[in-house]
């Protein structure tokens, strides 16, 4: 299986003063949406995503972009470039990044946002270009470029989404409960929206159905429900790709087919890695081979002078590469050979677990292959049988004798294909009853 496509995101947080404001007792927008990037990076880095992701703050104390310029995009920072996640960002969220003391033009953050993504994927090749938001909405903002940033988002093929402490849908009629009072303070959530929040809200509604349509707030999320989803683990994603064969039948019959992996084995990768003691560096760990004959002068011979040799008793009995290549099994080609069949009652429980599954689908463009196929599935559903099938992937691997079962669907028809367990892994226990009988003896009286 292949990777799924790869994604350039960016994240753009607001830690301007406002954002550190909240009614007692309830956690500040600021904390909560640092949670909300916490958790997103977690699950790209725990999901091994390839996935690259920059972090962009805006309303910091200081100003670091590639675009600032006198008075211009001030009070916005670029926290970290476009890379792979890893655990060092996630430390710099949980230590570095910090609430500030300013604010900035939300709309100056998102064309910095544009620039990062548009210099920084030069040369490389995305599935998708996005932007995510995490603001109040509560620090001013100009709309003199808003019409040319919505055309550029739509020429670029950027995705946005908005993170809000709020419901957007609910905002209006919050507003009209507790909008009285203090008009030019932020209030929390139920307590009715700042007059720069209501515009900063219509400002969203107007890009968002710009974007996306008359669905454009279906892109727009609370922090609340963005921590419920993301808290749900993220599984390892790949792009499934088609395994193209010959389903045959002894001699005569033939069947195109295209096997997919529905499950398959994950393996293990290697963590950890040697590096210098001093500079961490692993580089600068240097390893050298040295092949020694088993002497008193320990004489140093060439990689190339020496074979495999297996231990027996007290001798060495040589193997070497000619032997190696004799002992191999060769294959012809990749095959699915159907050597028989049987009663789906004969197949024991242990034969379902192998290292994988294999989804077996007739090409597309071929109806003879489906129609035949079907036919074959329906068949083994029918009479409750199964094929014994014989599997090697290609011409280098090992076959493998498997079950072939119908996997009937109400959308779809494939055939499931489990090559079996490995012999070694499979043993018969036997045990006796979990409770045992009750022994009743009379009891004597005195």
């Amino acid at each position: 299986m292949a990777r799924a496509g790869k994604t350039a995101i960016v994240l753009c947080m607001d830690v301007g003063l406002a954002m550190s404001h909240s009614q007692q007792g309830e956690e500040t927008p600021f904390q909560e949406a640092k949670k909300v990037l916490t958790l997103f990076v977690q699950r790209q880095v725990f999901a091994e995503s390839k996935d690259e992701i920059a972090v962009v703050l805006f309303g910091t104390d200081g100003t670091d972009n590639a675009l600032a310029a006198r008075d211009q995009y001030q009070n916005i920072t670029v926290q970290r470039h476009l890379m792979l996640p890893d655990f060092q960002l996630l430390d710099e969220i949980q230590n570095v990044i910090q609430p500030g003391v300013q604010q900035a033009d939300f709309l100056d953050a998102l064309i910095v946002c544009m620039d990062i993504l548009q210099k920084e994927t030069l040369g490389k090749k995305y599935d998708k270009l996005h932007i995510a938001v995490l603001s109040d909405l509560s620090s001013p903002f100009t709309q003199d470029q808003l019409e040319i940033i919505i055309a550029n988002l739509k020429k670029a093929g950027i995705t946005l989404q908005f993170f809000l402490p709020f419901p957007i849908d609910e905002d209006e009629d919050r507003a009209d409960d507790g909008g009285r009072g203090d008009e030019g303070q932020r209030r929390g959530p139920g307590k009715g929206l700042s007059d720069q929040q209501k515009e900063g809200v219509k400002m969203v509604r107007k890009i968002m159905f710009s974007l996306e349509g008359e669905d454009g707030l279906d892109e727009v999320y609370s922090f609340r429900d963005s921590l419920e989803k993301l808290s749900m683990f993220k599984k390892i994603e790949r792009r499934p790709m088609p395994w193209q064969c010959t389903l045959t039948i002894g001699s005569t019959i033939s069947i195109r087919i295209v096997g997919y992996k529905a499950v398959t084995e994950e393996k293990v990768k290697k963590s950890w890695s040697n590096v210098d003691a001093r500079t961490l560096r692993k580089d600068d760990v240097q390893k050298e081979t040295v092949f020694c004959l088993n002497n008193d002068e320990e004489t140093e011979i060439q990689k190339d002078d020496t074979i495999q040799g297996f231990r027996y008793g007290s001798d060495i009995i040589p193997f070497s590469k000619v032997d190696q290549d004799q002992m191999k099994y060769k294959t012809e080609s990749k095959c699915f050979s159907v050597l028989g069949f049987t009663k789906a009652s004969q197949i024991e429980r242990t034969h379902f677990m192998g290292n994988q599954v294999l989804k077996i689908f007739a090409p597309k463009e071929d109806e003879s292959a489906a129609i035949a196929l079907s036919a074959l599935i329906h068949a083994l559903n029918d009479m409750e049988m199964v094929a014994i099938v014989r599997y090697a992937y290609n011409k280098l691997a090992n076959p493998q004798v498997g079950v072939a079962f119908p996997h009937i669907k109400e959308k779809y028809e494939p055939m499931a294909f489990i090559p079996p367990i490995d012999a070694r892994g499979a043993a018969d226990y036997s045990s006796g009853p979990v409770t045992e009988p009750a022994h009743h003896s009379a009891a004597s009286g005195t």
